[in-house]
């Protein structure tokens, strides 16, 4: 049972790289071009240090690799996440339990950390500060999941007292009020350096949220399409029961 969970969830994943990889190219790509080009352009009299990997086989190989292997590691993860929920969220079907799962998972792990933290093009910032922004950004993931984790556990239990509408707003409007805190008490260092185009800052960010979401919607989508007719087909086998 979980077996099968788990490697549907790999191969969708793979699937959500391959169309995610499609819009890295088209938007994202570009992007880290003009960014790279800003940063040899303002580092000309420093001399050029040789590149240990060509920028075509980063954008190539080396992008393909990357992406199929977070797909993968993340439609893994997602499935167990899914085994997880699947039965314990009222009555939704298994189709509805994976659109649900992709939301969350879009939001704690990406949208919460991108609102603060936003994805910032490479060879662009201060290098002395990539060990710190790393720090923070992974901290807000943290906390991310944490207070998706607990909205979703308040949710639950306020539905006999509130109706499920009614519980959805109160635990959606304590997340907001909780990463609004979060948000307010946690420092932003400045990464940028002055005079880069704004476009491209915007243009690049823009492009990697559209990344993230492509893969967390197909991901989702998928794998609550091949899931549910697989609970059709073989009820009792794939089934993933409420209490386990």
């Amino acid at each position: 049972m979980m077996r099968s969970l788990l490697v549907r969830g790999m191969l969708v994943g793979l699937a959500a790289a391959a169309l995610a990889l499609v819009v890295a190219w088209i938007y994202g790509e570009p992007q880290v071009g003009h960014a790279i080009a800003f940063e040899e352009a303002h580092a000309a009299h420093e001399g050029h240090e040789p590149e240990v990997v060509s920028r075509t086989v980063q954008k190539t190989a080396g992008l393909i690799t990357a992406m199929a292997v977070y797909g993968v590691a993340l439609g893994g993860l997602f499935s167990i996440a899914f085994a997880f929920a699947h039965g314990r969220l009222g009555r939704l079907g298994a189709r509805a339990t994976a659109a649900l799962v992709a939301l969350a998972g879009f939001v704690a792990i990406e949208l919460v950390p991108f609102l603060k933290y936003p994805a910032t093009p490479p060879a662009v910032g201060d290098p002395e500060t990539i060990g710190s922004r790393t720090a923070l950004y992974f901290g807000m993931v943290a906390l991310g999941v944490l207070a998706t984790t607990a909205a979703v556990i308040v949710c639950r239990r306020l539905v006999p007292r509130l109706g499920a509408w009614n519980a959805v707003i109160a635990s959606t409007a304590g997340f907001a009020v909780v990463i609004g805190l979060v948000y307010r008490l946690t420092p932003k260092p400045n990464a940028i350096p002055e005079h880069f185009p704004a476009t491209v800052l915007w243009d690049f960010r823009i492009a990697s949220l559209g990344v993230q979401l492509v893969l967390w919607a197909t991901i989702g989508l998928l794998f609550g399409y091949l899931t549910e007719r697989a609970l059709a087909h073989h009820p009792a086998r794939t089934a993933v029961p409420a209490g386990t």
